[in-house]
């Protein structure tokens, strides 16, 4: 069997899978298992305990299940809302300061949680009612959690950029300080349009109508202080990595001690509250080495099959330039957005692309930053993308999805602006870590 009518089984197998609902990590394991006895008869068990052994066993992975186990006892303890109430209070005289507050402390909460889907859920279900409550605009609410909730993803700790590291056998402490810039410019552009777009339309953010008004002395010094020892905690976890104290799987252990140690400061600690993150993280990671362990099989078998020159063929006959190329990987990691979410993308994308990237004479952590910045917006396109529904999940009744459709287009615009300017200018991307870390 050739290549070629290999690879559009695969993908027919995969779209009929996922159309039937079936679970993503046993589906494209199965499907990988199934073709490979078609094709390669029994040794395609050998590939099972290869892909365990260089998947499972990786020191880096370790830090998945440390950085979601933060998230979540932030989260569960409320330093979330300690964080959203102080941006509030520092921000409140400026008309559309929640939908900002919003973004920036949504950013936080997903780099926290690390996936975009428990990003948005987790920023919605602290967000959305007090904007509505508030008068603000639907879409203006719904755009700004999602568009938040989605830069999680590129705000280090990202579980995404653990799992390219570890694909492609790069540096993740160089992939977390190559996104800060990007991440930077996207929160800019971003709030940029929120205070424009309240000028223009007042109606879209009334003024003055939250508690932080009537705040006490004391209540604000207590809200600021909450809102500053969340902060530094984020801080803690990625000084960490850039200063070389600690690895960043270390500084998931960091985090998790500081979460704890920030739960006894503001009296929100609770066993009960230990327990649920700890039960609800290891269905998360369960969860997510089942999804690792089936992309892999699957990823492993086709690039095994020939995939990579298939694809080098392509573009070859294409006669496409390098940048062509790259635009060309982009666009297909788009449409994967509508079917599939960021982790599968990164397992199925990253050991093929990038390989053929490095033989353009590209870098590989600009190369993951793009992939990271396409998959933000791949799942958050309509109509298909993943993380509109986890809004819609969240939302109350009165909330359509054409209203979620709407809501995200402007902040979409926004985003892919910031992975053309990365891709036309790498040193956007490159500069801060061979500035700390030295030329890769």
């Amino acid at each position: 069997m050739s290549i070629e009518v290999l690879t559009l089984l695969l993908i027919g197998l995969i779209l009929t899978c996922f159309s039937f609902g079936a679970p993503v990590g046993l589906a494209l394991g199965g499907i990988a298992m199934g073709m490979g006895y078609l094709t390669w008869g029994d040794g395609i068990y050998n590939l099972i305990p290869t892909t365990l052994e260089s998947t499972f066993f990786s020191f880096i992975l370790l830090a998945i299940p440390l950085y979601i186990y933060m998230g979540q006892l932030l989260t569960r303890s409320g330093i979330g809302d300690a964080m959203f109430n102080a941006s509030q209070m520092f921000l409140g005289r400026i008309r559309g300061s929640l939908a900002i507050s919003v973004i920036g402390v949504c950013s936080m909460i997903g780099a926290m949680v690390g996936i975009i889907g428990a990003g948005i859920m987790t920023s919605g279900s602290i967000a959305l009612k007090p904007m509505l409550e508030r008068g603000y605009d639907k879409r203006l609410a719904l755009g700004v959690i999602m568009a938040g909730g989605g830069l999680g993803i590129l705000i280090p700790p990202s579980i995404p950029m653990i799992m390219y590291s570890s694909a492609t056998q790069n540096s993740v402490g160089r992939m977390f300080i190559a996104a800060l810039i990007p991440a930077l410019i996207s929160i800019t552009l971003l709030v940029a349009y929120v205070v424009i777009s309240c000028k223009i339309n007042p109606e879209k953010a009334p003024m003055n109508t939250g508690a932080e008004k009537n705040m006490s002395t004391k209540e604000k010094v207590k809200t600021a202080r909450d809102g500053l020892f969340s902060l530094l905690l984020i801080v803690a976890v990625l000084g960490s990595i850039i200063t070389g104290i600690a690895t960043p799987t270390e500084s998931g252990a960091i985090g998790v001690v500081g979460a704890i140690l920030l739960a006894f400061i503001f009296k929100r600690f609770r066993w009960k509250m230990l327990k649920s993150s700890g039960f609800e993280t290891a269905m998360l990671v369960s969860v997510s080495m089942w999804i690792i362990l089936g992309a892999s099989l699957f990823s492993n078998f086709h690039m095994l099959s020939g995939v990579q020159a298939m694809v080098a063929d392509i573009t070859n006959e294409l006669n496409l330039p390098p940048l062509g190329v790259i635009i060309m990987m982009q666009v297909i990691m788009l449409l994967l957005g509508f079917i599939v979410d960021e982790l599968i993308i990164v397992l199925m994308c990253a050991p093929l692309f990038t390989p053929i990237v490095v033989g353009l004479g590209y870098d590989p952590i600009w190369f993951g930053i793009l992939m990271i910045l396409n998959i933000e917006i791949a799942v958050q396109t309509p109509p298909y993308g993943f993380a509109l529904f986890y809004l819609k999940g969240i939302a109350p009744p009165g909330v359509t999805m054409m209203d979620i459709y709407r809501s995200i287009a402007p902040f979409i615009l926004l985003k892919l602006s910031v992975l053309i300017l990365c891709m036309v200018y790498p040193e956007i991307v490159l500069w801060l870590p061979n500035k700390l870390m030295g030329d890769g």
